[in-house]
C-alpha cells in the first residue's frame, strides 16, 4: 500500500482557516439570535422546575372518510380578514389577524356569524389607519347564511379590528357584541328595530369603555354573583406609528420583518365592573390587576370548584395570569404559585389562544394554551386545591413538535365519545421565518386512552381536506351551525376567506355515538359563567362549565353539548349554578337540545 505524502501547513494557512471559521460561525449564530429575539423566553425567578413528563411515542398516520367537510362557498360566506400587509409596513399590529363570533343574535333559535374586518394603511406620512367592515352573517337554517351587516346597523364606526366577545350585558334577554382593535372598543346594544326585527347600536361612549388603546381578546363573565356579566380586556403592546422601529429579518438577506413584542413596553389590561344600569366602572387598580402582561387570550371559569368564576390571561413573550376570585370584585394573581404562568423548565412562552376542558375525566377544569415557534402548545392538568402540573409531553401534545405558531384553540368533542378533543389554528406572524413557513396546517386532536392515561393523537388527512393545507390561522369559533348535535368549525385567516367546516363525523369517525345539547338561561336573565354540569353517562361523569372568553378573539356557541358515545340513555344531570345552588334532571332523552331555565323543569327543544 502506498503511503501518502505528508501535509505541509504554513502558519499562515493555520490562522487563515481559524478566522475564515470564526466568521462562519459568527453568521450563523447571529442569524440564530436574530430569529430566536422575536419570542425568545427569559428565566423567572424562584420557580421549582417540574420532572419532565414522559414522552409519548410517535403518533401513527390515520385514514378514513373526513371529519370535516369545507362547505364555505355554498353557505353563502365569502368575506376575508385584511391585516394591510400589502403596504409593506412591516408592522406588529399586522401579526394579530380577526377573530370569529357565533350568537343568535335574532332569537330564532339558530347560530348567526360575526366576523371582524381588520383594517389597512393609508400612503400618507405617517400612515392613516383604517378600519376594514365586519360582517354579520345571519343564518338561514341548513347552512345557509345571508349577510345582514348593513340592514342591522354593524357596518359602522370603522376602525382596525381584532376580536369579538358575546353577552347580554344588561339582562335583556338579547346577546350584545363588544369589538375590540386598535385605538378603540365598540360596545353594540342589541335592540329591536321597530319592524319586528333586530339591531344593533353603538354604546361604547354611554357605557363608559372609551379606552383607546390597543385591545385584543375579551371576556364576559359575572365576578359579583350580582348576576350581571363583567369585562375583562387584554391589552396588546405600546406600539403606534410614532414608535415604530425597523426590525431586520431572520435570515440576512431580509432586511426588514414584522418586530417581536420584546421591542415594546405592555399595556395594562382592564377589568370593568358591570354597574346594572348599562354603564360600566373600571377597577383595576383595585382588583388589581398586574401591569405587565401582553394579553392575546382570555378564558374566565370556576377554576378551583369555590362558586366564584376565576380569570386567566394568555400573554405574549410574559408570565401568564390567573387571578383567583376572593370576592367582591379582588382577586389574587396566583399564576406562579399554580403553576401555569411558565412552561416545564420555568420559561415563559408566546402564548396566545387558551381554552379549558375536563380532557381527562376528573371533573376538574384543565388550561390549554396555544404557543410559538420552538416552544411546545402547553397543557396545565387541573390537579385540585388550586394546583396544576404541566403535561403537555404526558398528554402526547409534545408529539406535535415546535414548529407552529398556534392561535385559535377550542376543546370539544368532535366525534361525540364523550372525550374532549382539541382544534389548533396555525400560522406565523413573521412574513419570512426560519425553519418553518408562515403558512401552516390547522391540527385537530383526538383524545384517546393510551398507556392507562388520556393522550391526544393528531387525526391526520382523514380530518378532512382544510387540515391538509396551510393557511394563516387565526381566530376560530366553534358551534352547531345546522343543528344537528355535531360541532362545526369557523376559522378566520390572514388575507384569505374565512372558512366554515362542518362535521360529518356522524357518518363516519363517530357514526352510532349520540350527544345531548342544553340551552340554559338564568333567572331574570342572570349571567351564568361558572356553571358546572355534570351528567352520568354508563358509569362516567361527564363533566362541562359554563365560561366567558376563550380561543382567540373568538366566541364559541353558547349552549352546552355532552358527547355520549353509543350511550342512548343519559342518566342524571346535575347543574351547579353560581352561588352554589344544584338542580337535579333526570330522563332527557338523547340527540336532542333541551331547554333549562334555573329553578324550572326541562323542556325538549328540538
Amino acid at each position: 500500500m502506498t503511503t501518502p505524502p505528508p501535509i505541509r501547513t504554513s502558519a499562515g494557512h493555520i490562522r487563515y482557516a481559524v478566522v475564515a471559521l470564526g466568521l462562519l460561525l459568527l453568521a450563523i449564530s447571529a442569524a440564530v439570535i436574530a430569529y430566536s429575539f422575536w419570542k425568545r423566553p427569559q428565566p423567572t425567578p424562584d420557580v421549582t422546575v417540574p420532572d419532565p413528563a414522559t414522552v409519548s411515542p410517535e403518533p401513527e398516520e390515520v385514514t378514513g372518510p373526513p371529519v370535516f367537510e369545507d362547505v364555505t362557498r355554498p353557505s353563502g360566506i365569502a368575506f376575508t380578514y385584511r391585516n394591510g400587509e400589502e403596504a409593506d409596513r412591516y408592522t406588529i399590529l399586522e401579526s394579530l389577524g380577526g377573530g370569529v363570533a357565533l350568537l343568535d343574535y335574532d332569537g330564532d333559535g339558530r347560530l348567526d356569524i360575526f366576523l371582524t374586518g381588520g383594517g389597512s394603511f393609508s400612503a400618507d406620512s405617517p400612515p392613516q389607519i383604517r378600519g376594514a367592515p365586519s360582517r354579520l352573517y345571519r343564518n338561514l337554517g341548513g347552512m345557509k347564511f345571508e349577510d345582514v351587516t348593513a340592514r342591522v346597523g354593524l357596518d359602522g364606526p370603522l376602525f382596525y379590528t381584532h376580536g369579538a366577545a358575546v353577552a347580554d350585558y344588561d339582562r335583556d334577554g338579547f346577546p350584545d357584541l363588544l369589538v375590540t382593535g386598535w385605538g378603540r372598543v365598540a360596545l353594540y346594544h342589541n335592540e329591536t328595530d321597530g319592524n319586528g326585527g333586530r339591531r344593533f347600536v353603538e354604546v361604547s361612549s354611554k357605557a363608559g369603555l372609551t379606552d383607546t388603546r390597543w385591545s385584543s381578546s375579551a371576556a364576559w363573565g359575572d365576578l359579583d354573583g350580582d348576576g350581571f356579566p363583567d369585562l375583562y380586556i387584554c391589552y396588546y403592546v405600546d406600539w403606534s406609528f410614532a414608535n415604530d422601529p425597523v426590525c431586520p429579518g431572520a435570515a440576512r438577506t431580509v432586511p426588514r420583518d414584522v418586530c417581536p413584542p420584546q421591542r415594546f413596553a405592555p399595556l395594562p389590561h382592564r377589568l370593568y365592573k358591570n354597574n346594572g344600569d348599562g354603564t360600566f366602572r373600571d377597577i383595576s387598580a383595585t382588583a388589581p390587576l398586574r401591569s405587565d402582561g401582553k394579553g392575546l387570550g382570555v378564558v374566565i371559569a370556576d377554576m378551583d370548584g369555590d362558586g366564584k368564576p376565576d380569570i386567566f390571561v394568555a400573554n405574549d413573550a410574559g408570565d401568564k395570569f390567573l387571578y383567583r376570585n376572593k370576592g367582591g370584585m379582588t382577586f389574587d394573581e396566583i399564576g406562579l404559585t399554580a403553576g401555569v404562568a411558565v412552561d416545564d423548565h420555568g420559561m415563559y412562552n408566546g402564548s396566545m389562544g387558551t381554552d379549558i376542558a375536563d380532557y381527562d375525566g376528573t371533573g376538574l377544569p384543565s388550561l390549554f394554551v396555544a404557543n410559538f415557534q420552538n416552544e411546545s402548545h402547553a397543557l396545565y392538568r387541573n390537579l385540585g386545591g388550586g394546583k396544576f402540573r404541566y403535561s403537555t409531553q404526558a398528554a402526547g401534545i409534545g408529539r406535535l413538535g415546535q414548529q407552529f405558531v398556534g392561535f385559535g384553540t377550542v376543546f370539544f368533542d368532535y366525534d361525540r365519545d364523550g372525550w374532549e378533543d382539541l382544534i389548533i389554528s396555525n400560522g406565523h406572524v413573521v412574513r419570512y421565518p426560519i425553519g418553518t413557513t408562515m403558512k401552516q396546517r390547522p391540527v385537530l386532536l383526538r383524545n384517546e386512552e393510551r398507556e392507562g392515561r388520556r393522550q391526544f393523537r393528531e387525526v391526520g388527512p382523514s380530518a378532512g381536506s382544510y387540515f391538509q393545507g396551510k393557511h394563516v390561522g387565526r381566530g376560530i369559533a366553534v358551534g352547531d351551525l345546522d343543528d344537528d348535535g355535531w360541532p362545526d368549525v369557523v376559522v378566520s385567516r390572514q388575507n384569505e376567506p374565512v372558512v366554515v367546516l362542518r362535521n360529518v363525523a356522524g357518518t363516519s369517525a363517530g357514526a352510532g355515538n349520540h350527544w345531548l345539547g342544553l340551552t340554559i338561561a338564568g333567572k331574570s336573565g342572570r349571567d351564568l359563567t361558572g356553571t358546572i354540569l355534570t351528567l352520568e353517562a354508563n358509569g362516567r361523569r361527564l363533566t362541562q362549565f359554563v365560561k366567558g372568553g376563550g380561543s382567540y378573539l373568538s366566541t364559541n356557541d353558547p349552549r352546552i353539548t355532552f358527547g355520549l358515545g353509543t350511550v342512548e340513555k343519559p342518566g342524571r344531570l346535575t347543574i351547579r349554578w353560581p352561588g352554589g345552588a344544584e338542580q337535579l334532571f333526570d330522563g332527557l332523552v338523547a340527540d336532542r337540545y333541551w331547554r333549562i331555565r334555573e329553578g324550572e323543569a326541562a323542556s325538549s327543544w328540538k
